[in-house]
């Protein structure tokens, strides 16, 4: 039942997204003339998002902590990341910003256009040239008021805990005095793994949104040191809502 429930699901998800298409594209010049095409795209990339995670029989989505943003201020959001199903879960957001992405996801036919006409950011792991590119590009969107998204992990866990960050996101909100807004994410990796393609039923797709550290609050102005601090707060609070959640399970 798991595979003809995935095999639905793929389907429909890529014929979603290539029907849509055409949309964009009409949203993008419908807006550029007026300087908003950019964050046009990215809010209906969302809705695309939200629809692909909500429509689906396979798991059951529960997000928490809205209130702990502002949507008028500026943020560096980070999240662990655990699966492909991250991408369209922080969707469920309803945020405004640019997303930093590995350049394999702008070669992805239609998905890497529509990226590219949101604004979103790619980056070439282990290439020098493009992380001092990407760094760039984000400070002037920051610099601009707007927030940005980054996966600090770099890649998706192969074992659902946190893995070491990388100090990008860390030495932006450093040099740009920008707050950064956490995110917890649980249960994809168990609908989708990391190298699976079937979907598991019969999960919960969490996601927390903590409250945002302001640069006041951070506990060094060394990049490396802020981004461990970053790392084994996220893992601890992490734990914390697989406790609670394993205590309210016998009750639901």
């Amino acid at each position: 039942m798991d595979l003809l429930r995935s095999l639905f699901t793929w389907i429909f998800n890529i014929l979603f997204i290539i029907l849509m298409f055409p949309f964009t594209l009409l949203a993008w010049l419908l807006t550029a003339p007026f300087g908003r095409a950019a964050l046009t795209i990215h809010r209906w990339l969302s809705f695309q998002g939200r629809v692909m995670i909500r429509i689906s029989p396979l798991w059951k989505v529960n997000v928490t902590g809205r209130s702990n943003y502002d949507r008028s201020k500026t943020y560096i959001i980070i999240s662990n990341h655990q699966s492909l199903l991250d991408i369209p879960l922080v969707k469920c957001l309803r945020m405004d910003y640019k997303w930093v992405s590995k350049i394999e996801n702008f070669k992805v036919p239609i998905l890497g256009q529509s990226m590219q006409l949101a604004g979103y950011v790619s980056i070439k792991r282990g290439d020098k040239e493009s992380v001092i590119r990407m760094m760039e590009q984000s400070k002037k969107i920051l610099d601009k008021g707007e927030s940005l998204f980054i996966f600090p992990e770099g890649t998706r866990s192969p074992d659902n805990k946190i893995r070491r960050f990388k100090t990008g996101a860390f030495r932006l909100a450093l040099e740009t005095n920008t707050a950064i807004l956490p995110v917890l994410i649980d249960g994809t990796s168990d609908v989708l793994p990391r190298k699976g393609l079937v979907f598991d039923s019969g999960h919960r797709l969490r996601m927390k949104i903590l409250e945002p550290i302001t640069p006041d609050q951070f506990e060094s102005n060394d990049p490396d040191k802020l981004a461990a601090a970053m790392q084994s707060f996220m893992a601890d609070r992490l734990e914390e809502m697989r406790i609670v959640d394993a205590a309210c399970l016998p009750h639901q």
